[in-house]
Protein backbone atom coordinates (compact mmCIF):
# COMPACT_ATOMS: atom_id res chain seq x y z
CA UNK A 1 0.00 0.00 0.00
CA UNK A 2 1.34 3.44 -0.87
CA UNK A 3 1.55 6.16 1.74
CA UNK A 4 2.01 9.61 0.29
CA UNK A 5 0.52 10.92 3.70
CA UNK A 6 4.28 12.09 5.02
CA UNK A 7 2.63 14.88 7.13
CA UNK A 8 0.18 12.71 8.89
CA UNK A 9 -2.50 14.77 8.21
CA UNK A 10 -6.11 14.32 8.78
CA UNK A 11 -7.78 13.96 5.73
CA UNK A 12 -10.25 16.70 6.38
CA UNK A 13 -6.54 18.96 7.49
CA UNK A 14 -5.78 17.56 3.59
CA UNK A 15 -8.43 18.79 2.32
CA UNK A 16 -8.35 22.13 3.76
CA UNK A 17 -5.07 23.00 3.21
CA UNK A 18 -5.78 22.08 -0.44
CA UNK A 19 -8.66 24.58 -0.77
CA UNK A 20 -6.44 27.11 1.05
CA UNK A 21 -3.61 26.65 -1.56
CA UNK A 22 -5.86 26.92 -4.37
CA UNK A 23 -7.54 30.24 -2.57
CA UNK A 24 -3.97 32.18 -2.46
CA UNK A 25 -3.01 30.80 -5.95
CA UNK A 26 -6.16 32.60 -7.49
CA UNK A 27 -5.75 35.47 -5.08
CA UNK A 28 -1.80 35.27 -6.47
CA UNK A 29 -3.25 35.94 -9.98
CA UNK A 30 -5.60 38.25 -9.04
CA UNK A 31 -3.12 40.22 -8.09
CA UNK A 32 -0.73 39.62 -10.76
CA UNK A 33 -3.56 40.66 -13.46
CA UNK A 34 -4.39 44.15 -11.28
CA UNK A 35 -0.97 45.26 -10.69
CA UNK A 36 0.07 44.56 -14.42
CA UNK A 37 -3.17 46.63 -15.57
CA UNK A 38 -1.95 49.37 -13.47
CA UNK A 39 1.32 49.11 -14.67
CA UNK A 40 -0.05 49.61 -18.44
CA UNK A 41 -2.64 52.95 -17.09
CA UNK A 42 0.87 54.30 -15.18
CA UNK A 43 2.79 53.99 -18.29
CA UNK A 44 0.11 55.90 -20.89
CA UNK A 45 -0.17 58.27 -17.63
CA UNK A 46 3.57 59.00 -17.88
CA UNK A 47 3.62 58.87 -21.89
CA UNK A 48 0.81 61.90 -21.61
CA UNK A 49 2.75 64.01 -19.07
CA UNK A 50 6.19 63.72 -20.98
CA UNK A 51 4.47 65.00 -24.65
CA UNK A 52 5.10 68.68 -25.32
CA UNK A 53 2.09 71.38 -23.83
CA UNK A 54 1.31 72.17 -27.41
CA UNK A 55 -0.41 69.02 -28.17
CA UNK A 56 -2.28 69.04 -25.34
CA UNK A 57 -3.50 72.39 -26.43
CA UNK A 58 -4.40 71.25 -30.62
CA UNK A 59 -8.22 70.85 -31.24
CA UNK A 60 -9.44 67.22 -31.71
CA UNK A 61 -8.68 65.72 -35.37
CA UNK A 62 -11.64 64.38 -36.07
CA UNK A 63 -14.32 67.25 -36.08
CA UNK A 64 -17.27 65.68 -34.55
CA UNK A 65 -19.59 68.87 -35.10
CA UNK A 66 -19.56 68.47 -38.94
CA UNK A 67 -20.62 64.72 -38.76
CA UNK A 68 -24.46 65.72 -39.14
CA UNK A 69 -27.39 63.45 -40.10
CA UNK A 70 -29.47 65.36 -42.22
CA UNK A 71 -33.16 64.17 -42.20
CA UNK A 72 -35.46 63.82 -45.29
CA UNK A 73 -38.56 66.15 -45.03
CA UNK A 74 -41.00 63.68 -46.32
CA UNK A 75 -39.68 60.68 -44.04
CA UNK A 76 -40.22 63.55 -41.21
CA UNK A 77 -43.95 64.17 -41.68
CA UNK A 78 -44.65 60.62 -41.53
Amino acid sequence: MKNDNILEMTEKSRLTADITLLMLKGAGYAAVFVLALWFVIAAVAFIGRILPEQSRETPDPINRSSLMIEVIEEAAHV
